[in-house]
């Protein structure tokens, strides 16, 4: 999921080729959706002002290819969309941060009231349901306002957001060219279909979408587990993105955009209004494209084990709201976090040692006629005004660093 934001925001190292192919796409704005509020765009096309905050969205569709991919949808034992995926990436003002923030889909949660995503009328709102049902109930809109209702932090508004289903993350994946992984043991899981012997692994396409999909066969076997999982193959994912591999290669990236405009013209990817600008694409790009790693965080929004819900034992969790409290003030007041908790919620994976950051190869005269030069006065987002204190997250909350390598663990 987190390869939706890198992938359409990675074309601003393709010159003005991939923006022209942005402007292009008339059928991008024709299939957005309008949330309520979404961030200005200024006209420029240097880095955007402010932070941003954009929520991506992973649905279980079993619409068209779907189906194929999911012994649920083939069995026919499943009904409607549900946001399966649900996370927050927040790019901080300068210094420039980046901090992604995974919600649990088996997270019990209040729905607020919700245009319904076809347009005929309002749903109840609701007191306590798995945050999982809210884009079934409202399309990616109702996700939205359930998301910014759970972090009840004023000074924190989702100002864009994207849905895509599996077909689409296989084809982005593809595009990208494969992430590494590694795995500390074989894993075999006959719901995904996944079967990896221990080691490092490339994964794309189908490979790459079980890998983000697996919890049974991995840590305890819970959805946690699943989100650290995913954690590392993002975090994988940026490191690859930052170096040479791809940013610095303009047919990968305008492979990646052009793959992402195909998604949303296929009905894999849907994408808020604002997204749909490739203004604000580069705008982005150039804001995020020089992070490093440490400031690069992935965490689980804090959750407990609920008590038996129907008779369900701990399937399901519930949010820890005092020390979510302490995350989101510190990325509204923008300042750098430091995790104190374990990596896995679900004991899925463990750290194995430390990434070097890239070295920034000097522009080329075709990237430089892409990127307007930097104005006078910035603060440099890699260097951190020297007052600055981290400030250290609850052991409740979860997580890792791009700057962590880390290593699944098959299910005990």
């Amino acid at each position: 999921m987190f390869g939706v934001v890198l992938g359409v925001v990675g074309v601003s190292g393709v010159s003005l080729a991939a923006y022209n192919v942005w402007d292009a796409s008339q059928a991008i704005a024709t299939n957005a959706v309008v949330l309520d509020e979404e961030k200005p765009l200024p006209p420029s096309l240097g880095a955007i002002e402010g932070g941003v905050n954009i929520l991506l969205v992973g649905t279980d569709s079993c619409e068209g290819e779907n189906e194929q991919l999911s012994g649920a949808c083939k069995n026919h034992d499943t009904e409607g969309e549900r946001n399966d995926v649900t996370m927050l990436v927040h790019i901080s003002d300068e210094p420039r941060r980046v901090t992604v923030v995974s919600f649990p889909r088996d997270m019990l949660v209040p729905i607020p009231a919700c245009d319904k995503a076809d347009g005929s009328g309002k749903t109840s709102a609701m007191s306590s349901q798995m945050l999982n049902a809210s884009y079934w109930y409202g399309g990616l809109g109702c996700t939205v306002d359930t998301v910014e209702a759970l972090i009840g932090n004023e000074q924190i508004n989702i100002d864009f957001a994207a849905a895509i289903r599996w077909t689409g993350v296989i084809n982005v994946s593809n595009a990208i060219g494969g992430v590494d992984v590694c795995v500390a043991g074989d894993i075999n899981d006959g719901n995904t279909g996944l079967h990896l012997t221990a080691g490092t692994h490339t994964l794309q396409g189908v490979e790459a979408l079980q890998f983000l999909r697996i919890r049974h066969g991995i840590g305890d076997g819970s959805d946690l587990g699943r989100i650290s999982n995913q954690q590392q193959f993002m975090s994988s994912m940026v490191r690859k993105l930052q170096s040479d591999a791809v940013l610095a290669n303009p047919a990968t990236l305008f492979n990646l955009a052009t793959t992402t405009i195909n998604q949303v013209q296929a009905g894999q990817l849907v994408l808020s209004s604002g997204l749909t600008n490739p203004t604000l694409m580069v705008q982005i790009a150039m804001a995020v494209k020089d992070v490093p790693f440490e400031d690069i965080v992935f965490v689980q929004y804090p959750t407990v084990y609920a008590p038996g819900v129907n008779g369900s034992g701990s399937s399901r969790v519930l949010p820890v709201k005092d020390a979510a409290k302490t995350l989101f003030d510190a990325l509204a007041a923008n300042q750098p976090i430091n995790l104190t908790g374990k990596a896995s919620g679900g004991n899925a994976i463990e750290v194995t040692g430390e990434a070097a950051q890239p070295v920034v190869a000097p522009t080329t005269a075709a990237t430089d006629a892409a990127t307007p030069p930097a104005t006078d006065g910035g603060t440099d987002a890699a260097t951190p005004p020297a007052d600055e204190t981290r400030v250290d997250l609850p052991s409740a909350i979860t997580g890792q660093t791009a700057k962590d390598t880390t290593c699944t663990l098959p299910q005990k």
